[in-house]
Parts: structure tokens; C-alpha cells; sequence
């Protein structure tokens, strides 16, 4: 075993490892997370019906032919507001099931890699299988680089200087909700943009910082797309979306 093989480590039989993937480009992978991609016995990902996982996607260059994989498919795909039962009730059988079928690869003595974009404690559906299974399974959670540092890197953008606050915030929330955390903040990432789009604008040019708000489509991905947010006049966003408003805390 060479001292990168010892450093990246094997899968251990009957644990269940959380793979943060990163934002988008294969090369932000941490050394651990590659090496538990390549040694686990079953790989694992989420992915909307009909379409490739993403995080599937950004590991490929990774997985050899004939991997035992599993895809678990999500039967709803726009996120709702907490408290939204149309969404909530599908999803949360759809996790009781893919818990179960994780289940019983870890009782068969088989090591699990569910693999997701960004990081899996950081609004990761892995979470949600953390929850069920921590008590009765090992788990491992390997941490990614989130969506926000790739785009913020992307966009040559500093998010924080001095004492400057971070607030994050999901698209999902109000209107109202979104104006009034963006004027009591220093800076902000805005995720699950999406449909949410012409909303969250609104909310940003409400709270007055607009001039400073910076699109961020796919960031580190093919396709990226990176643009002042007032230049852009679409009403919805793709999925991988984040606005970022940049901090002008202290300079020295």
C-alpha cells in the first residue's frame, strides 16, 4: 500500500459512508472521499426520475465499470416551504424507503457510499438517512467543499472580510422573510434559487443590495454562467444556482 492509498483509506463492511462530492468540478473531491468512491462495495446516490445523478456525475471519472451502485429516485423535485404536506409526505416515505434499502446492504455486511453534491451535513438529502440509521449503523460523514466556496472562487468574490456576518438563506423562504434577513446581514449566499428567482430578487433589491449581489449558475461546472444579478431578467434559475452578496467588512 502506497502512503496515498493509507491516507485515503478503505471502506470498513456494514458502515455507511455520507461522500460530500463537492460543488461541481471532480477535482475539488477531498483525497478521502475519492478513496472511499473507489473501495466501497455499493455506491449510492439520489437522482430525480429519468435524469443521472448529480453527484454521480461529477464522481464518474472515478467509478471503474461493474461498481454494485443504487439510485434512489425522489418523487418530487421542487423543494416546497417547510410545513408544505404535498411535499413533505411523499418525500418522507420515499426516505423510510431508501433507509430500509440501505439497511439491508449494511446488514449484509456491505460497506455503503452515498455520495452527494456539496457537503452532507450542509442542506444534504443524506440527512435524512443519517437520522435513520446513525443508531444502528457505523456511519462516516466525509465533508465536501460546499457550493458556495466553489462559486464564490469562481466569481473571484471574497464573501467575508473583518467582522463582516454570513447569512445563508433558501430561496424557499418568503419575501418579506428574505428583504428583512438580507438588510440585517453583512453578507449572503442564497441557495435553492431556482423557480424562487424573480422573488429573491425582488427581496434583495428590497433590502438595498442589489449593486452587490452576484449570479452564479453551475458554478465550477460545465456551462458555468457568473453575472452581475441586475443584469439578469429571467424569472426562474436552474437548479445549481446561488446568489451571493459579498461582505464589505474590514479592508487593511
Amino acid at each position: 500500500m502506497s502512503a496515498l492509498d493509507a491516507i485515503m483509506g478503505d471502506a470498513v463492511g456494514g458502515t455507511l459512508y455520507g461522500i460530500g462530492v463537492g460543488p461541481g468540478d471532480v477535482r475539488y473531491l477531498t483525497l478521502r472521499a475519492a478513496g472511499l468512491i473507489r473501495s466501497v462495495d455499493v455506491l449510492a446516490c439520489f437522482a430525480k426520475e429519468g435524469r443521472n445523478s448529480c453527484a454521480r456525475t461529477v464522481a464518474a471519472p472515478l467509478i471503474e465499470a461493474g461498481r454494485e451502485e443504487l439510485t434512489l429516485y425522489y418523487p418530487v423535485t421542487t423543494e416546497a416551504p417547510v410545513g408544505d404536506g404535498a411535499y413533505d409526505e411523499p418525500m418522507r416515505d420515499f426516505y423510510e424507503a431508501s433507509a430500509e434499502k440501505l439497511a439491508g446492504l449494511l446488514r449484509a455486511g456491505k460497506s455503503v457510499g452515498l455520495m452527494g453534491e456539496g457537503d452532507p451535513f450542509f442542506y444534504g438529502s443524506f440527512m435524512h438517512m443519517w437520522r435513520r440509521l446513525e443508531r444502528d449503523f457505523p456511519v462516516e460523514i466525509v465533508p465536501g467543499v460546499i457550493g458556495i466556496s466553489g462559486c464564490a472562487a469562481k466569481a473571484n468574490t471574497p464573501l467575508t472580510w473583518g467582522d463582516d456576518v454570513l447569512t445563508v438563506l433558501p430561496g424557499t423562504l418568503d419575501e418579506a422573510a428574505l428583504a428583512r434577513r438580507l438588510a440585517d446581514t453583512d453578507a449572503a449566499a442564497i441557495m435553492k434559487v431556482g423557480r424562487n428567482l424573480a422573488k429573491v430578487r425582488r427581496a434583495i433589491a428590497a433590502a438595498g443590495v442589489l449593486d452587490r449581489a452576484i449570479y452564479v449558475e453551475r458554478g465550477t461546472m460545465p456551462g458555468e454562467r457568473i453575472l452581475p444579478l441586475a443584469e439578469i431578467q429571467a424569472e426562474t434559475a436552474p437548479y445549481f444556482t446561488i446568489i451571493l452578496i459579498p461582505g464589505n467588512g474590514r479592508r487593511i
